[in-house]
């Protein structure tokens, strides 16, 4: 499919002798579409041509050569250049790619021959899978399924939580009161009270807290007994782990959490001492990040233990020699920010190449809250992923069966599956992924407005339409001159766009971007339905529009499972 904003840039860059790709990055497509289809602003070039918008902007116009371009005329309104794109060129773009690709609609090949890893999920074991642990499961799963779209090879880590001092204090509490709790009846809740009881304990008693402290470094050093309630704690866990991956249809290539790099501390330690810059400090081992303006990363406790970030920079040594990775991207709270500016910062002294150390690079979000204040493990505060999933997927069954009790009961619990998970999903990647967001059950099962359940309808409609209709034309036989009207235009150029989406939400990190998307396209669509009569008896309209509704609901699917949305086929 011809890249328009190119062509636009390239015939700028004949007038200028500006860098095609610099002019690139500046077009921008005018929310009011009565002011072009793209516009260009003048003022970012007016440092470097010292010249003011309005003149830059006359120049150009002057000068542009348009002739057997798709652009069909230019004006100025202002500092900016507004292109207009021809309208049949508009629909023969995107109806013959559409015709060309089908379900692989706006898929690309940019990332070929590059390695993408996204670490994401990575709840801690022993601990409930809480909403807060939500976030970079799904985001880290939209980031997935779009680097994958692109072509990149990529690799989804669950890098999960199953090493550390906390296990420490797991282990002694399970010692001392683990025959009062079932722990394979209720896995995660029973160790939950116990990690409660025992954290409660070690506030009020130093001696306690030094016994968990000794547990973890035991367990570190092989011993027995620690090291099978260890795997016992770790089974369980993974078992209900599961069951909330199975819901959200969550896979993995990889579980290699904390205790798969316990045995590869060792060498980096090593490296890192014959560097000069592994230091004793206050009886633990450090490396020195004054300059750098950070406090000090702790590499070994005093007591001789590692600490997360030791393990997380083995995992980076391991990744780098086994993917030899483009970019590793961690989705992980705005909290962890400094934690993970100390551990790319020491990555660089661990002799990897240049191109993995500039690939590594921390995904932050907004933190979860309850109105509250802070969830916390420790205090039992949370609110579990199984309980929001599954009370979102019974309160859209109440509705079903109200409204659509002529389903069959499979038929109402896949809707109800599809639509209460696409709601929870769509709600937590619907905004900007660095803001902190205040858990709301009233908000989160929102089925009005801008929501999931709003574009998993529209897709619905479109089925309907095609059902209705019984063919999907052939693109051959369509009359491109109808769908010029302002709807159909509307749907057109936001379905030509969808591969720039897609590229714009990856290079970005932002899933948003993609949520923004379908409604904007499921609103379009709404406006298009409501104003023109599909079924009719003029054959060469019909034809047309069909496709067009076609078009859109294809990439409402694909664009939907990007973020991990599953689309019901009826509602």
């Amino acid at each position: 499919m011809k890249d328009l904003k190119k062509e636009i840039s390239s015939k700028i860059s004949e007038v200028t002798s500006i860098d095609v790709d610099e002019l690139l990055k500046y077009i921008e497509i005018p929310k009011n579409s009565e002011m072009g289809d793209y516009a260009f602003p003048c003022f970012k070039l007016a440092k470097e041509l010292r010249k003011s918008p309005q003149m830059i902007a006359e120049e150009i116009n002057e000068k542009i050569n348009i002739e057997g371009t798709d652009i069909e005329r230019v004006e100025i309104a202002g500092g900016y250049l507004n292109f207009f794109i021809s309208k049949l060129s508009i629909v023969k773009e995107v109806l013959e790619e559409i015709d060309n690709k089908k379900e692989n609609y706006g898929k690309s090949n940019i990332g070929e021959n590059k390695t993408i890893i996204v670490e994401y999920s990575s709840p801690n074991i022993a601990k409930p899978f809480h909403i807060g642990h939500l976030r970079t499961t799904l985001i880290g799963r939209a980031l997935y399924n779009m680097y994958k779209y692109l072509g990149y090879n990529t690799i989804g880590i669950n890098h999960l939580g199953d090493y550390g001092t906390q296990f420490g204090k797991m282990i002694e509490g399970y010692k001392r009161w683990g025959k009062e709790y079932n722990i394979y009846e209720n896995p995660i809740e029973e160790l939950t009270k116990i990690y409660v009881r025992i954290n409660a304990l070690c506030k009020e008693d130093e001696e306690v807290l030094e016994m968990c402290r000794n547990n973890f470094k035991k367990l570190e050093q092989g011993d027995k007994n620690c090291v099978e309630l260890w795997q016992k704690f770790r089974e369980v866990s993974l078992k209900e782990f599961d069951r909330i991956y199975d819901l959200l249809d969550i896979h993995f290539d990889s579980l290699n959490g904390e205790a798969f790099y316990s045995d590869k501390t060792d060498e980096v330690i090593d490296i890192l001492e014959k560097t000069g810059k592994l230091v004793e400090s206050e009886g633990a081992k450090i490396i020195d990040l004054e300059e750098q303006k950070m406090p000090p990363c702790i590499i070994c406790k005093s007591n001789g233990s590692t600490i997360y970030a030791t393990r997380d920079l083995a995992a980076i040594l391991y990744r780098a020699r086994t993917y030899d990775f483009d970019k590793c991207l961690y989705v992980v709270a705005y909290e962890q920010n400094l934690h993970f500016k100390q551990v790319f910062e020491v990555a660089k002294l661990l002799g990897i190449s240049e191109k993995c150390q500039k690939g590594l690079e921390h995904i932050s979000y907004g933190m979860v809250h309850l109105k509250e204040g802070k969830m916390s493990t420790r205090e039992g505060n949370v609110i579990k992923v199984e309980d929001l999933l599954k009370e979102s997927i019974s309160r859209v069954k109440e509705i079903i069966e109200t409204k659509n009790p002529e389903f069959t009961e499979e038929e109402k619990q896949d809707i109800a599956n599809k639509v209460g998970i696409g709601a929870v999903i769509f709600n937590d990647l619907s905004g900007n992924r660095i803001k902190d967001e205040i858990f709301d059950w009233d908000i989160m099962l929102n089925f009005n407005g801008e929501t999931g359940p709003y574009i998993q309808y529209t897709y619905v409609r479109t089925n309907s339409v095609l059902k209705k209709a019984g063919y999907i034309p052939n693109v051959k036989d369509i009359d491109f001159c109808k769908l010029t009207d302002k709807q159909s235009q509307e749907i057109l150029k936001l379905i030509y766009t969808f591969t720039n989406t897609i590229e714009e939400a990856t290079a970005k990190n932002e899933p948003s971007i993609i949520s923004r998307y379908l409604i904007d396209l499921s609103k379009a669509f709404s406006g298009f339905y409501n104003e023109n009569k599909i079924m009719q008896e003029d054959k060469s309209i019909q034809d047309a529009r069909v496709y067009l509704t076609y078009a859109t609901n294809l990439t409402l699917k694909n664009g939907a499972q990007l973020l991990g949305i599953n689309m019901p086929e009826k509602m």
